[in-house]
């Protein structure tokens, strides 16, 4: 992973220098709540329902086992003994006291960390795939382009102010995993003819109040432009963005009100006065950063030398193959394996990692995965350089835990945000109701036979919990007062990105675990063999769910 120099470091405890004097200048009544909100909120910190919420990056979902046991001594030290993992491949620490956030900062900053642009209308975490530089699929390892990205986006002035809050996401694979398509700028690893590196670009993705799927923008930009290419795209939202209305602000919306082949001109005529110049990228600029993220898995471990703890054969150990099946993929080398721990054991709210669960994961990382850890935007974290002779010995660890939960990909790793119970925007609480479908669901030999389901859950129209994107999609939404749950199908990321469609009026709370059973009961009787529950939705349309829900009337 990339490393801090001293310019960064120096970078960083300044910024933790200038927050501690802001925050003694907001306590001792020098600064008003309205002067120092954008300051906090320029350092992740949020004023929250119950109590300040602190927001900490986590660039490209990549961490250090160093970096996790300071997240586990700060949410022990600092907050209520857990983290909370989030779609943006951040970690927010919930129940902070506000005198105490530089002390967490300066905390953070020792390990090379930080909590800039984690919230603001600035540019926001890149993202990408979780198995980023070990997948099969990968044309490349798309983390040197993100930490390139990461450092231009940095408290560069220009784009400090946007209209509203920008996303960006880079994948490598041929698989999307990474939801470029669902972002404010999506680029997709590419080649082109003559064998070139560069990427296709998607803009105007995104979620909350306006969902809409990316269009593409370009099929190939070759690498060096990069920078050239994204500076032009958020000049021309910077330019014709909308300040006047924070729900009409999105890039999203800029591109379809001028049309993609209008906004597409205006990206090109920008362009041309910077493509060439000082911010192209170079040979050199792209070996420095690759050299950062070098290969674990060159030289894999012999297939006759013994496994780090053999135990007893579990070949034929039901539970450990439930969970090589759903919980490990494939790598690049074949003696290596990608492991995803499931933060989603029944009972726990979705994200959430106690401090001993962070612990104990940087021990099984430095153990079985070179010291690495990645967090996925379907929060959950990933060990991407397991050797595949140690997969009883970390399924143990994993499973001592309560990391082993062998639902990856099924319906109840559900995606979930943190809801009313802590968030002020959220319409309804989301949290119980992730928790009712989980124990409804509670069977894996049911959750195996249902196959792929990926169900998100959101507790408003913000959609932190990506319900619009989920197979089933829960939205919750104000009633009269009151905590009602919106329920759409058909959503999902990838090849086929689409955005769920409403079924029909909203249920309250009580009732959705019943409806996601009568949604299943109606996928199992149509479907055909080996196939998945979002085929079926697109084969046989809306109708027959929302005639099994409602009774006949839709």
């Amino acid at each position: 992973m990339y490393r801090y120099n001293p310019t960064d470091q120096q970078l960083v405890d300044d910024r933790v220098a200038q927050f501690r004097d802001q925050m003694g200048r907001f306590l001792g009544g020098r600064l008003s709540e309205d002067e120092f909100r954008p300051l906090r909120l320029q350092n992740g910190l949020y004023v929250q329902r119950h109590a300040p919420m602190l927001r900490v990056a986590i660039p490209y979902g990549t961490l250090s086992s160093v970096q996790l046991r300071k997240l586990a001594d700060i949410a022990r030290r600092y907050d209520r003994g857990y983290g909370h993992f989030t779609t943006r491949c951040n970690i927010q620490f919930n129940w902070v006291r506000l005198e105490e956030v530089p002390d967490i900062l300066a905390e953070l900053a020792t390990v090379q960390m930080h909590a800039i642009q984690t919230s603001g209308n600035c540019i926001r975490n890149i993202t990408t795939d979780p198995f980023a530089g070990v997948a099969a699929d990968e044309l490349f390892d798309p983390r040197p382009y993100c930490e390139i990205v990461r450092q231009w986006s940095t408290l560069a002035p220009e784009f400090m102010f946007l209209p509203r809050k920008f996303k960006i996401a880079i994948s490598g694979g041929a698989e999307d995993r990474a939801a470029v398509r669902f972002h404010d700028i999506g680029a997709r690893a590419r080649r082109d003819a003559d064998g070139r590196i560069g990427f296709e670009i998607h803009v105007g993705g995104g979620l909350g109040r306006t969902p809409m799927v990316g269009r593409l923008l370009k099929d190939f930009l070759p690498r060096e432009e990069l920078l050239n290419y994204f500076e032009a795209i958020l000049r021309v939202y910077n330019r014709h963005g909308r300040r006047d209305n924070k729900y009409k602000a999105r890039i999203k919306i800029l591109v379809k009100d001028l049309s993609l082949e209008g906004f597409a001109r205006e990206v090109e005529d920008e362009w041309a006065w910077t493509r060439g110049g000082p911010a192209t990228l170079g040979e050199e600029t792209f070996r420095r950063m690759e050299a950062f993220f070098a290969r674990h898995d060159t030289a894999p471990a012999p297939a006759d030398e013994p496994a780090d703890d053999p135990g007893h054969d579990l070949a034929h150990d039901l539970a450990f193959s439930r969970w090589q099946a759903h919980n490990v993929s494939a790598h690049r080398a074949a003696s290596r394996a990608v492991v995803t721990l499931s933060l989603k054991k029944t009972g726990v709210p979705p994200g959430d990692a106690t401090a001993e669960q962070m612990d104990g994961i940087a021990n099984l990382a430095e153990r079985y995965s070179a010291g690495e850890i990645r967090v996925s935007h379907e929060q959950n974290l990933v060990l991407p350089h397991v050797a595949r002779r140690d997969l009883p010995a970390l399924w143990r660890g994993a499973r001592a835990l309560g990391l082993a939960t062998p639902n990856i990909g099924l319906l109840t790793d559900l995606v979930c945000c943190p809801g009313g119970d802590f968030c002020s925007l959220a319409n309804a609480r989301s949290i119980p109701v992730a928790a009712a479908i989980q124990q409804r669901f509670d069977d894996l030999d049911y959750l195996f036979d249902l196959g792929p389901l990926e169900l998100n859950l959101s507790g408003c129209v913000n959609a932190c919990g990506h319900h619009h994107i989920g197979h089933i999609g829960i939205l919750g939404v104000d009633k009269n007062n009151e905590e009602w749950y919106q329920v759409t199908i058909g959503g999902q990321e990838g090849e086929g990105a689409a955005l769920g469609r409403v079924i029909g009026p909203a249920f309250a709370a009580e009732q959705i675990p019943d409806v996601i059973q009568q949604l299943l009961e109606v996928y199992v009787s149509a479907r055909t063999e080996g196939e998945h529950f979002i085929e079926v939705v697109e084969r046989i349309g809306l109708a027959p769910f929302k005639a099994r829900v409602y009774g006949g009337v839709a």
